[in-house]
């Protein structure tokens, strides 16, 4: 059996039930922590290297460590899930986030802080997948959509407004609470999910079927993976600023990077109990929806990193200020994501997705027009359309994604499509970078 054949409320231990839209309040509030210290070190990465004396260049591995932890460890935290319990490994999780948080403000040198943030992001990279695994065993099919809203108020709302609490907070306080901000957080978050989020019953049976069985522990495939996805996040993060592939160093990581994902893939298809369930994208269903997560990825992280760059760099605001241009659209994600999951259960998704695509496509078309003397109103307004976008897409596709997958495999599929949405995002933002820095030396060649 692959899972409860009928929707069973959550319960504690003792068989008392639970509130779903409680513990729907407590793990929105971890993905809203995790997904917004992707964005919020941004804009204070010239103050860290100011601080630290060190280059801007070098203050970039702030992010690039990060995101490379975090690239290695969402797609294993289905099999981490199997092996330490979910709800176990969302709480170490919650735990590690918080005290290296604690540890990141604290750093007194770049090589610690990286170093902290290594252990951020591999604490982060366990929390995304968990927290959309454990929403879907809360809600019964009928009532995702909501779920899902409050998930993607958080998914989506943090990365719109990480720029501007960090320009803010860098600009009157100190870069180091960014992450000092986190701590509360947690420690609030970590005393509601103890008393809220359990192992549903099968799934814990299922876990006990595994230890009978003898799990065995993937060693050559967690090599594989993370030698493919470690480099080809840094190749991401570093290309254009090593020139991409007229650089030997980019040239030789992507060739080991797509060598070792190529063999990742047939090792894994050959494995009883993969690190990662790769035969799940035979699902057609799914495999759409990780296409459109990656593409949504692609447009929020990849507009979001591009536009306070492009308004700091060319049109002199502060970062507080570029900060501010991108909340009107983050308010308009506050305000439709209940509307759109009331409306999952009365429209067609397609009909969804494809209205998000459209405002996406306005929002896009508008910002690819934008010059030095478009004013702070109208860019404001394009973001709005963006944002309206981007909530059509982001709860219909999420929800979809688990349509048809069996309950035993929630953590697999949420591990996959959370690294969708993060693989699209650093590409998006790779590319909106080297399209930036190539159109300014183009422009400034023709002066």
């Amino acid at each position: 059996m692959d899972g409860p054949q009928t929707y069973a409320p959550p319960t504690r231990p003792d068989g008392r039930v639970l509130n779903p839209w409680f513990i729907a309040v407590a793990v929105a509030m971890t993905t809203f922590m995790e997904v917004l210290d992707i964005s919020i070190a941004n804009v204070s990465l010239r103050h860290i290297a100011g601080d630290m004396a060190v280059s801007q260049d070098e203050s970039t591995w702030v992010l690039t460590s990060y995101m490379v932890a975090n690239a290695i460890i969402l797609p294993m935290s289905g099999w981490l899930s199997n092996l330490m319990g979910r709800r176990r490994l969302f709480l170490t999780c919650v735990v590690l986030f918080t005290i290296s948080s604690l540890l990141c403000g604290l750093a007194p040198s770049l090589p610690l802080l990286i170093v902290f943030r290594v252990l951020q992001g591999l604490a982060g990279g366990g929390l995304q997948p968990s927290s959309q695994a454990i929403l879907t065993d809360s809600f019964p099919l009928e009532k995702r959509g909501m779920a899902f809203a409050v998930y993607g108020l958080t998914a989506i709302l943090a990365p719109a407004i990480g720029p501007t609490v960090g320009g803010w907070i860098t600009d009157n306080y100190t870069w180091r609470w960014i992450f000092f901000i986190n701590i509360p957080v947690g420690i609030i978050s970590y005393a509601m999910c103890t008393r809220l989020v359990f192992d549903p019953k099968y799934y814990t049976d299922y876990r006990q079927k595994l230890k009978d069985s003898g799990f065995a522990i993937d060693y050559f495939g967690f090599i594989l993976m993370a030698l493919g996805l470690g480099l080809l996040q840094i190749l991401l993060d570093k290309g254009q600023q090593e020139d991409w592939w007229r650089s030997s160093f980019i040239t030789g990581i992507g060739l080991i990077s797509a060598c070792s994902l190529i063999l990742f893939v047939f090792w894994e298809l050959e494995q009883d109990n993969p690190m990662v369930d790769i035969r799940l994208l035979l699902n057609k269903n799914f495999m759409v929806s990780n296409i459109l997560i990656f593409l949504l990825g692609f447009i929020l992280f990849g507009s979001t990193a591009l536009l306070p760059l492009m308004l700091q760099t060319l049109m002199g605001y502060s970062a507080t200020d570029s900060g501010m241009v991108l909340s009107p659209g983050a308010l308009m994600v506050l305000f439709f994501m209940p509307l759109i999951g009331y409306l999952m259960n009365k429209v067609d998704v397609r009909h969804l997705i494809t209205f998000g695509m459209l405002a996406n496509g306005i929002a896009l078309y508008l910002l690819a027009h934008v010059t030095p003397q478009t004013d702070y109103w109208a860019l404001a307004e394009y973001r709005v359309i963006q944002g309206i976008g981007l909530g059509f897409l982001f709860i219909p596709i999420s929800a979809a994604g688990f349509d048809g997958v069996p309950a035993i495999k929630y953590n697999n599929a949420s591990a996959l499509i959370s690294l969708s949405r993060n693989l699209g995002g650093s590409v998006g933002i790779a590319i909106m970078e080297t399209l930036m820095v190539r159109s300014s030396e183009q422009h400034q060649s023709d002066l």
